[in-house]
This record gives C-alpha cells, sequence and structure tokens, in this order.
C-alpha cells in the first residue's frame, strides 16, 4: 500500500436524519489512530475537509441541502485528486454517502477505468427525478455514471465516469424500482444477500475484484455501514433487516485488504447519536484496522 492520507469528512446534511457529521471525530475519540499506529499502520497525513465558501456549479439540484452537499464534493473532489497525484492512498472517513460522488470525482481525474465496489443496503442509483426521499445520499451511483443532471465533472474539472460494467454491489436488499431497472437493463453485478448466503462470502469478494478491476487501472472500495445487519450495526441513518453478520463484513474487508487491488476506500453511515453502546462506532473502527492492517501485510 502507498503511504496512507486520512481524510475525515463531518458532514451528514446529505442523509436525511442527523448524526453521521459526528462520525470522523467519535471514533478517533474512540482510538482509531492509536489503533492503526498499533498495526503498524503509518499514516503520512491527516486531513479534515470541508466544504465552505465554494462556489456550487451553475446547474439546479431539486434535491434537499443540494448547496452544501455539492460545496463538499468539490472540497471532497480537490482533496482526493491532490492525494492520488502525491502517489498515496486516500482513505476517506465520513459522513453520509454524498460524499461518495466528491470522492469519485477525485479518483475519476486520475484513475480513467476505475472500478468500484459498493458494499451497502443501498444502489445509491436514484436521479434527482426518481429519489423518494430526496436525499443526496441516495444519488452518488447515478451521478458517477453520468445518468443524473449533477455530474462528477461539476465538482471538479477533468472528472470521469464510472462504466456499469465495473461497479459491483454488495448487500444489496433495499432498492427502489428505477434502480432495479437500472440494474437489469445495464447487467450491473449485484449480489444480494441471498447470493451471499448461497456463494459465499469468499467467492463473492474474487468474483467483485474479478468484475470491477477488469481492465481497471484503479479499484475504489465504498462501504457503507448499513450492510451489516442492524441487530449487530443499529448506528445508522438508514438500517435495513437481513443484511451481512459482523463476521461476513470482517471477511470481506479482509480479502479485499490482503488482495492489495485498492487504490482507494470511504467508509461512512455511521451513526453515534443512533448507536447503542457504541456498537456501531467500535465495528467501523474494527473494520477500518482491519482493511488497513491486510493491506500493509
Amino acid at each position: 500500500m502507498s503511504k496512507l492520507t486520512l481524510l475525515s469528512v463531518p458532514f451528514g446534511l446529505g442523509a436525511g436524519i442527523p448524526g453521521s457529521e459526528q462520525a470522523p471525530q467519535y471514533i478517533y475519540r474512540l482510538g482509531l489512530l492509536q489503533l492503526l499506529q498499533r498495526q503498524g499502520c503509518t499514516i503520512n497525513k491527516l486531513k479534515e475537509v470541508i466544504g465552505t465558501g465554494m462556489p456550487s456549479p451553475a446547474i439546479p439540484v431539486p434535491m434537499n441541502h443540494s448547496e452544501e452537499v455539492i460545496k463538499t464534493g468539490i472540497a471532497l473532489a480537490r482533496a482526493v485528486k491532490a492525494v492520488v497525484a502525491s502517489g498515496q492512498f486516500p482513505f476517506v472517513l465520513g459522513g453520509d454517502h454524498s460524499l461518495a460522488m466528491g470522492t469519485l470525482a477525485g479518483l475519476t481525474a486520475h484513475y480513467k477505468k476505475l472500478g468500484v465496489i459498493w458494499i451497502d443496503a443501498h444502489a445509491d442509483m436514484n436521479t434527482e427525478l426518481t429519489s423518494p426521499s430526496g436525499n443526496m445520499h441516495g444519488i452518488p451511483l447515478a451521478v458517477a455514471q453520468g445518468r443524473a443532471q449533477l455530474s462528477l465533472s461539476h465538482l471538479l474539472p477533468g472528472a470521469g465516469t464510472i462504466a456499469p460494467g465495473n461497479v459491483v454491489l454488495i448487500g444489496a436488499r433495499d432498492l427502489d424500482p428505477a434502480e432495479e431497472a437500472l440494474i437489469q437493463a445495464e447487467g450491473i453485478a449485484c449480489f444480494r444477500m441471498a447470493d451471499i448466503r448461497r456463494l459465499g462470502i469468499h467467492a463473492v469478494i474474487a468474483e467483485a475484484l474479478r468484475i470491477a478491476g477488469d481492465a481497471a487501472d484503479g479499484i475504489h472500495l465504498s462501504f457503507d455501514i448499513d450492510s451489516i445487519d442492524p441487530s449487530e450495526a443499529p448506528g445508522t441513518g438508514t438500517p435495513v433487516r437481513h443484511g451481512l453478520t459482523a463476521d461476513e463484513a470482517r471477511e470481506a474487508i479482509r480479502l479485499l485488504g490482503l488482495s492489495k487491488r485498492l487504490t482507494s476506500a470511504e467508509f461512512v453511515e455511521v451513526n453515534p447519536l443512533l448507536d447503542r453502546m457504541d456498537q456501531t462506532s467500535m465495528l467501523a473502527m474494527e473494520l477500518i484496522v482491519l482493511l488497513l492492517s491486510s493491506m500493509k501485510s
């Protein structure tokens, strides 16, 4: 693994429920940096990204808190691009999943054929017109594929798009009709919980790496904590039952780290305000340390 830059983004307005903006500092207070140090993971740079005072692109986005989301996306895109250009591994700690637009904008300005492994209870492929909630954490993959009014290049000039054939969804189980139709029409790889239970997490991760990495020049992991069943990760804003077990999540993360094929990663949607005795925050911290320590071993 290249040297690590940790970008914390205390932003939660892309979600419908407050609290995810508190996750980065909360997870730091629980001891993330100390645990990484004990595992021999060297953080070359630690930076907080806040999107204040930046102009939004001249495009109307009829969604909740769109101006704030876009400003944060612009700031994050610039930060991620700079990290990648310096030859380091960007790790983004959110915050809600709308942040992925900024992450992917920064990455696609560098990687011209980026693969994405999206571990999430949701596909996040609604658009401004199909979103039932109007919350922008539900549109980042549509934006990244060039299917929305907002595009990654609005956040960062020179950003590209993600090809449907290089996207892999893992753990999806709460999909809206427009998302289901898109997945079927484009043949997007989607490993639902029934597939994971039938094939096993080892086979699913191996296939995900193959699909996302097929002729790709980089692979990004976007991990939403709501991919895990709320019985083990209750502290998130949009929980969905019958998800990954914590052990399945641990094994998935371990295998992805050991593959040495990831070029970037983000963890999102931990909400300390909704947690029970820090259960979700502690699990997220464990998974982050597992990923980064596996990558260096």
